[in-house]
Parts: structure tokens; C-alpha cells; sequence
């Protein structure tokens, strides 16, 4: 009896820890980088707004000079993704990403001072280089803080913070500077400030207006990068707002039923140990999802819960690059990337073909997105809580496919801005989830460094591929592009579901034993000097989520 009321105590203090870990996480980690998400994106789009103020025209820019200097940003951006998470681990977030964050920042103040064409490309190539590494490594970074299942929700929240509030910027200050040049609005959040940037810092210690956008932004994200380095920790373990109690509690609260809560390994033992103790279970049934612990056993003071320390090795890089799954969600995500790309092209022109100008076009820019960011945090939540991430995926695709359906076939403007909102809320919703499926189910840390940076690359192509789809030829009905992207869409829908059916398939086969030859493989992996990395995924008792 005194048994099982120590055991339900220490359950009870167990959920009060982790409750408050949760809270300290969300308030220090999560609102630092909404703020670095939402200046990564102000500082590569921000481009725009100066060359409507006068960038090509003072740099004497011809020809197709002016999309070289984007490609040039992109090039870098994809390119550094992969080597960008590989090294995360051996610098620290924490250092890691405020020094890259004071990088681009400085990289866009530099771009002020282009004089030509050649220091155009150097600056947006540089910037590519040092943005490129922020999004994949907050991922990871955030695998490394939160269980697996607690993962899209706070990806959902800073996603919808930064990169919907970014993209109403875009289209707000676009329709402030083209429809109304010598009229400033302050409504649309930051479209107004940046519409005043240009038209009131215009000579201004004679320097350009455009000059001023990206001298002024540049400042402020090198400001934000300060402030991200003396607030983010490097991990769990040297956090310093959360106590040992707390950090071990946190843990041990999730992995004292299920060890594969979190997406990294959680006993601090050699692969040899760890082989001991899966070999002396062996002879120990177990339900399907997890090794659970009777009354008695989740003293902290006994626990070896904490994050091991796995080595570099060239063979989990390879795991993650030519996983299955990195490829599938990979191309789950890029055809994505480019539905939501060519939504924000295709908005401003419809808005402008619905007869709006000054304010009201700026209003009518930012409605569609309402809805969709709203969406994104709450599709985010109730997946975590039920723990699946395809079904949403599956389930939203469809409403965007029907958006471009309607804007392919609609000769009318207000159908076509109808269908803007139906784009917006299937597309929004589906990057958290398509993202998070990977990151729940790729365990050993290198492995899924590889596979989020490949998988997050493949996608930023998408943003390549949106850009040629929308040419300037098909406006301003675009039914050509708007088919391509509809059956991009309709392809990876079945490329999640195919997923969905092999995480499914995997998982049964796992729970009726039919893995457990995986523990033999590793063990000769081990013993055999090929590798010191943890079992990872490759656990039999490692269940996929789908």
C-alpha cells in the first residue's frame, strides 16, 4: 500500500516537473526564434521593396542581371543546409545560431553599400550561405528539447508567427509601393514600416532609400542575434532557467514508459551496455509502445535519463541521406513549398484585379492569411496531443488541390480570390506536420541532422521551380502554372500516404516481433568497430509516428 502511494507521489511530482520544464522551454526558446525565423525571412524578401525604390536602377542593372542576383541566394541557401546541421552539434546552438543571425544581418547592411552588379551576388550569396543554416538547425535543435510528440505544436507556433506574418509583409508592402507610390499606409503590421523606410529616408545622409531598407534591417537582426545568444541554451543539460531536478525530471517523465520519447538516446551507456541490457529483456514481454515501469522504479535519484553524447560517423550521415522516408516527405514537402510560393504570387494580382488600391488592397492582402496561421497552431496542437501527422496532411492537401482547381477553371475575380483562402488554409498547415514526421521518426542524432537538412533543401527548391512555373506570359489568370502545382499537389499526396502505409506496416511488424533480428545486426555493427552510435530507430521497440 505505502508502495503504491510513493509510486502515485512521485507520479504526481513527475507531472509537475515536466509541466514547468514545458513553460521554461516555450517562454526562453520558442519566442527567440520567431524572432530570428521572422528576420530570416524580412531579410531575403526585403530585396523586393528595393527594387521598386530604385535598386536596378542604381546599380545599372540589365537584362536578367536582377534574377541571377536572386538565384545566387538560393544557391547558397540549399547548399549549406546538410553541412549546416552536421556541425550543429560540435558548436552549439547557442553559438551557432546568433553567429550566423550576426552574419546575414551583417550581410544584408552590407548590401546597402552595393556599388554593381558583381557585389550585388557577392552580398546575396553570402546571405543565402548564412541563412540557409538557420532553418534546418532549429528543427534539430528543437528535437534535442522537446519529446517527440510535443514537437509540431511549437514548430506550428513560431512557423505561423514568423513566416505567415512575413508573407502578409510581402504582399502588404508590395500593393503600398505599386499602387499608391506616394501614399504610406501604416495598416498590414510591417508593411507600413517598410513602405516609410523608402519613401522618408530617401536621401538621408545622402544615401537611397533602398539603401536605408537594408542598412536599417540588417542592424536589426544583428541586434536580434545578440539577444538570441545570451537567452538560448545549448541544451537540456546546461539550461541555465531549469534546475537538475528539473532537467532530469523533464526526462524521465517521458522515457520511464516509452525510452524513444525523445528523438535522441537517453541512457548515458556504450553501445555494448546498451546491448546487455536489451539482451536480459529479451525474456521480458512487453506491450507494443513501451518497457513500463511498476511502482518504485522512477526515483530520480536512481535515473541515467540524461542525453548521450554520440559521435560523428560518416555511416549515420548515409542512414539519413538515403533513408525512404527522407526522400518521400522530402518531395511531400517540396511540392508543397511551391503551392505556397506561387500563393504569394498569385495574390497580389488578383487583389489588384478586384479593383482595390491603397488600404483596402492592403487589407484585402492580408485576409486570406488570417485564417491559415490560425489553423497552422491549431492542427499543430491536435496533432501532437493525438500523436499522428500524416492523416492532417492528407486531410488539408486536398483543400488546397481544390483552391487551384477553382482558380484554374473560374473566369471570375471573386472565385479566384475565394480559392486564395482554400490555398492558404490546405497548404499552411501541412509543412509543420510533413516536417515533423521526419523528425519523429528518425532516431540517432546524426542520422537526423542528414535527413532534416536534406529533406528542408528539397524543399527550399520549390521556391526555385515557383518562380519559373509564374512567368510573366500567363497573367493574369496563370493556368498553366497553377496546373502545375496542382498536380505537384495531387503526386505527393500519395507519396504521404505511401509513407503513412510503410510507418504502418513497420510498426505492426515491429509490435509481432518481426524485427527483433535488428538488435542481431547492430550488435555485429558494434562489435565489429563499424559503429558506436546508438540503436536508434532501429530499436524493435521504436515505433514510428504517423
Amino acid at each position: 500500500m505505502s508502495s503504491t502511494i510513493s509510486y502515485m507521489d512521485e507520479e504526481k511530482r513527475l507531472d509537475e516537473l515536466h509541466r514547468r520544464v514545458l513553460r521554461k522551454l516555450d517562454w526562453n526558446v520558442i519566442p527567440c526564434l520567431s524572432f530570428l525565423w521572422l528576420a530570416n525571412f524580412i531579410d531575403r524578401s526585403n530585396i523586393g521593396n528595393a527594387r521598386i525604390a530604385g535598386l536596378e536602377k542604381d546599380l545599372r542593372l540589365q537584362g536578367t542581371e536582377f534574377n541571377v542576383g536572386l538565384a545566387a541566394f538560393f544557391i547558397a541557401y540549399i547548399v549549406v543546409e546538410i553541412p549546416a546541421n552536421l556541425l550543429l552539434k560540435k558548436v552549439k546552438a547557442n553559438r551557432w545560431l546568433p553567429i550566423f543571425t550576426c552574419a546575414w544581418g551583417l550581410s544584408t547592411l552590407g548590401t546597402g553599400f552595393a556599388k554593381d552588379f558583381s557585389g550585388l551576388v557577392a552580398a546575396r550569396f553570402f546571405l543565402g550561405f548564412c541563412e540557409g543554416s538557420l532553418f534546418p538547425c532549429m528543427i534539430l535543435y528543437m528535437s534535442t528539447l522537446y519529446p517527440r510528440h510535443k514537437l509540431q505544436f511549437r514548430m506550428g507556433s513560431f512557423y505561423s508567427a514568423g513566416k505567415l506574418i512575413l508573407d502578409m509583409i510581402k504582399s502588404v508592402s508590395t500593393h503600398s509601393i505599386s499602387v499608391a507610390h506616394h501614399q504610406v499606409s501604416m495598416s498590414g503590421a510591417f508593411g507600413g514600416l517598410l513602405a516609410a523606410a523608402i519613401l522618408k529616408m530617401d536621401g538621408v545622409g545622402g544615401i537611397a532609400g533602398w539603401r536605408w531598407i537594408f542598412i536599417l534591417e540588417g542592424a536589426v537582426t544583428v541586434a536580434f542575434g545578440m539577444i538570441a545568444a545570451i537567452i538560448l541554451p545549448a541544451d537540456l543539460s546546461s539550461a541555465r532557467f531549469l534546475s537538475e531536478e528539473e532537467r532530469m525530471g523533464y526526462i524521465r517523465f517521458y522515457t520511464r514508459k516509452n525510452p524513444h520519447a525523445f528523438a535522441f538516446a537517453v541512457e548515458s551507456t556504450t553501445p555494448d551496455e546498451g546491448l546487455e541490457k536489451k539482451e536480459s529483456l529479451e525474456t521480458t514481454p512487453t506491450d507494443s509502445t513501451a518497457i513500463v515501469e511498476g511502482p518504485g522504479q522512477n526515483d530520480l535519484k536512481n535515473t541515467s535519463a540524461v542525453e548521450e553524447d554520440e559521435v560523428f560517423e560518416w555511416r549515420e550521415v548515409r542512414r539519413g541521406l538515403f533513408d525512404f522516408q527522407t526522400w518521400v516527405t522530402g518531395i511531400v514537402f517540396f511540392a508543397n513549398i511551391v503551392a505556397i510560393y506561387s500563393f504569394s504570387l498569385f495574390l497580389p494580382t488578383i487583389v489588384l484585379q478586384l479593383g482595390f488600391e491603397g488600404i483596402q488592397a492592403q487589407i484585402h492582402s492580408v485576409y486570406p492569411y488570417i485564417p491559415s496561421a490560425a489553423l497552422t497552431a491549431i492542427v499543430a496542437f491536435v496533432s501532437d496531443r493525438m500523436k499522428i501527422r500524416g492523416p492532417f496532411v492528407l486531410g488539408f492537401m486536398p483543400i488546397a488541390m481544390a483552391g487551384f482547381i477553382i482558380a484554374i477553371v473560374s473566369e471570375g475575380t471573386g472565385a479566384r480570390y475565394a480559392a486564395l483562402f482554400l490555398i492558404a488554409i490546405g497548404a499552411f498547415p501541412c509543412s509543420p506536420g510533413i516536417i515533423s514526421t521526419l523528425a519523429n521518426n528518425h532516431s540517432g542524432y546524426y542520422k537526423r541532422a542528414a535527413s532534416l537538412g536534406l529533406q528542408i533543401a528539397l524543399g527550399n527548391c520549390g521556391g526555385i521551380v515557383a518562380t519559373f512555373v509564374y512567368t510573366a506570359d500567363q497573367a493574369p489568370r496563370y493556368v498553366k502554372g497553377n496546373a502545375v502545382v496542382l498536380g505537384l499537389l495531387a503526386f505527393s499526396w500519395f507519396m504521404m500516404a505511401w509513407n503513412m502505409i510503410y510507418c504502418w506496416r513497420e510498426n505492426k511488424a515491429r509490435a509481432e516481433g518481426k524485427r527483433e533480428d535488428n538488435l542481431t545486426k547492430y550488435k555485429l555493427l558494434v562489435e565489429s568497430g563499424k559503429t558506436r552510435a546508438p540503436i536508434g530507430d532501429r530499436d524493435p521497440a521504436f515505433r514510428y509516428t504517423l
